[in-house]
């Protein structure tokens, strides 16, 4: 699913226009973004949480020269799918596979 698939499934399952749907999808992720770029954890119950994962700088290999270059540091958001999500998961393909 698309952004814009989101944003219309909102507007249809909340009966509002499309554009106030688009509004709240903006928000909403424009939110995680933020919260993630200043270092806190997101935790939405039932379905996952959000953090910043920070790796250090290490000694890398360029894969075409074989030459050593140095990695600088860096930090990548990280998302780990919640109990009550991953339990349905598995309960619907554990169904399509009967």
């Amino acid at each position: 699913m698309t952004k814009q698939g989101l944003v219309e499934v909102v507007a249809h399952r909340g009966g509002i226009k499309l554009k106030d749907a688009e509004m709240i999808v903006s928000i909403f992720f424009g939110s995680i973004r933020e919260a993630l770029i200043v270092g806190d954890r997101i935790e939405i119950r039932g379905f996952g949480s959000f953090r910043v994962n920070e790796y250090k700088s290490y000694e890398g290999r360029n894969p075409k020269t074989g030459k050593k270059v140095l990695v600088p540091p860096k930090q990548l958001p990280h998302f780990k799918v919640g109990k009550e999500l991953r339990e349905k998961l598995m309960e619907e393909t554990q169904q399509v596979l009967v």
